[in-house]
Parts: C-alpha cells; structure tokens; sequence
C-alpha cells in the first residue's frame, strides 16, 4: 500500500508557532530564529533557558556516512512507557520531519509543561506514552488531528528549500534530566548525546557542541564545505 506523502513545512517560526497554536502548545512559548552559534549579540533576542531546538541540516555525504554506522548495529528501538526517558516517533509519513520534529521539542522535557489539557497535542503525548515503536507510529500516521495541523501550515512561510542537492533532514534537541537527546524519525531510536549541567540549556556552548557543531564538523572534517542549516528556539515569551 502507497504511504502517506505531505508537503513539506519550512523550519521558521512562524511556520511552527502556527502549528503550536494549532495542535495545543501554550501562546506562552514561542520559537525564536538562531541567527549565530557564536555571537551573543545575535543571541540576545532568544530567552533564556532554551527548552529546545528544532535544526534543519544538509545530509551531507560526511553526515550519511556517520549515521549509518552510528544506526547499523542498533535493533528495533524498544523505548515505551512512563520509564522512557524521552517520547520518540519513529517516521513513517513522506515529508512529515517538520511535525515530527515540532513533536519531539514539544512533548519531551520542559515544554511538555506548557501543553494546553484536553488539546490535541495532550491526546497525542498521552496516547504515546504506553505504545511500542510500530503501535506509536501507526497511531500518528492515522491521526487527523496531526495531519490537519500539518496542512494548515505548508503555505505559510517563504523561505527557500535548503540545498536540493542534499535533501534536508529535521533534528530535534531536547534536555531531559540532565542530557541531551537528538531526536530524529528517521533513526532507530532516540540519541543520548551527553550529560549537561544544571546551568546549561540547548543552546548553551556544551550543548552547540555536543550538538549541532557536532555535525557541522563531520562536513568540515571530510573537506566538505556544506555548511548551510537553519535553527529556530523554543523558549517562553518574555
């Protein structure tokens, strides 16, 4: 039977606040552009703490590489459960990374706080919860409310596709009881990228490097010169 193929979101705030708005996260969080890695000033606009990231990357021939060796001795990932120490969606949908990856930084770690009860978003994290890989994905794949959201939002936004030339993939970046998680559907499963401080949010210098710098230096490292992504914030209004 042919899959499920939506139209691709844009990763930029308004594109993903509107479908916060839509499926159920509180007004008092917003996403923010990330304009710099490295320039406060660029920085200054973001409240502080960042409860998550929401990347596009370029999947470069270094980046591919590195995740199927990273990928290649993992089994089915088995994570379910109230114990699950972060909710993850295996992709089963065309081109749905964009709501995906809104799911993984809203229903994981401190934004989960902020879901509106009884939204869409609520049924959905609590549908989750209980469900095993296969079960989970299936019930996103036949959700209404996910898919309405989804296409309520691919005409908003006007930025341009990231490098057509290597297809881009979102990647969600979430702190959880003190690590940080990459959360992308199109893994095996949930990564554990390392331990952060009490002081230290998804955008502080260790969790850049653990993180996105990680992957940029996979390109560098490999002479590639790709160095082109997008990145927007999650963090309460101000």
């Amino acid at each position: 039977m042919e899959r499920k193929t939506w139209v691709k979101l844009e990763n930029n705030p308004e594109v993903m606040n509107q479908l916060a708005l839509k499926l159920g996260l509180s007004s008092e969080l917003s996403f923010y552009d990330v304009w710099s890695l490295d320039e406060p000033e660029l920085l200054a606009h973001i409240p502080r703490p960042v409860l998550a990231l929401l990347v596009i990357f370029p999947l470069t021939p270094a980046w591919d590489k590195e995740r199927r060796e990273e990928d290649a001795e993992k089994g089915d990932y088995k994570g379910h459960g109230p114990e699950e120490p972060v909710i993850w969606f295996k992709q089963t949908i065309g081109h749905a990374c964009g709501s995906i990856g809104f799911l993984h930084c809203a229903i994981n770690g401190p934004a989960a706080q902020y879901i509106r009860p009884d939204s869409d978003l609520d049924k959905i994290r609590h549908a989750a919860i209980p469900l095993r890989m296969e079960e989970r994905a299936d019930m996103l794949y036949n959700s209404v409310p996910f898919e309405e959201a989804h296409k309520s939002c691919v005409h908003t936004g006007d930025t341009a596709p990231i490098n057509e030339g290597h297809p881009g993939h979102f990647v969600a970046f979430v702190k959880v009881d003190g690590r940080l998680w990459e959360l992308e559907g199109s893994r095996k499963g949930p990564i554990d990228r390392g331990e952060l401080g009490d002081d230290e949010d998804v955008l502080s210098p260790k969790a850049l490097d653990l993180g996105i710098k990680r992957t940029i230096r996979l390109d560098q490292e490999a002479g590639g010169d790709d160095l082109r992504f997008s990145c927007i914030a999650l963090a309460r209004k101000t």
